[in-house]
């Protein structure tokens, strides 16, 4: 499980250059067709990573509720970002992976609770967790290239 943990935080750098590169205007536009922006769907990462392998594992929550809540399944983006918000977001792509690599190493995810995703898939212990959030991550660093190439028309 430590390679799965290790490729996603190969994505997350992905995301990180996104958003370091990215002008705020581009992070921020909702192209026509789509309901959300580039920003959205990588802090969206950061909450649902979260929510379903610490929340889930009966844990608390590496990051700040406002965030979780904010960016969790089911939002919208409200069309802004603050600089402190996005500076939060750029650190936490990395030091949640490294604490989850960093807890899963010490056996913190051993009270599991079985959940089935809106993908069909039913989560039944972390290691199926983290597999399925490393598919999550990858479909939305897709729908990250398909926003930049809207954007750009």
């Amino acid at each position: 499980m430590k390679n799965v943990l290790e490729q996603t935080l190969q994505l997350r750098k992905g995301f990180y250059h996104i958003l370091k590169t990215t002008p705020r205007a581009e992070l921020l536009k909702i192209p026509t067709g789509y309901n959300n922006n580039i920003w959205w769907n990588i802090a969206h990462v950061v909450s649902t990573q979260q929510a379903l392998v610490y929340s889930l594992s009966g844990l608390e929550i590496q990051i700040p509720k406002e965030i979780k809540d904010k960016f969790k399944k089911g939002t919208t983006p409200d069309g802004t970002a603050t600089d402190a918000e996005i500076e939060e977001v750029k650190v936490l792509l990395f030091s949640t992976i490294e604490k989850t690599i960093a807890d899963y190493e010490k056996g913190l995810f051993s009270n599991f609770k079985e959940y089935p995703t809106s993908a069909g898939v039913v989560l039944k212990n972390v290691d199926d967790t983290i597999a399925f959030n490393h598919f999550h991550e990858g479909l939305h660093i897709g729908a990250i290239f398909a926003l930049q190439r809207a954007i750009k028309l």
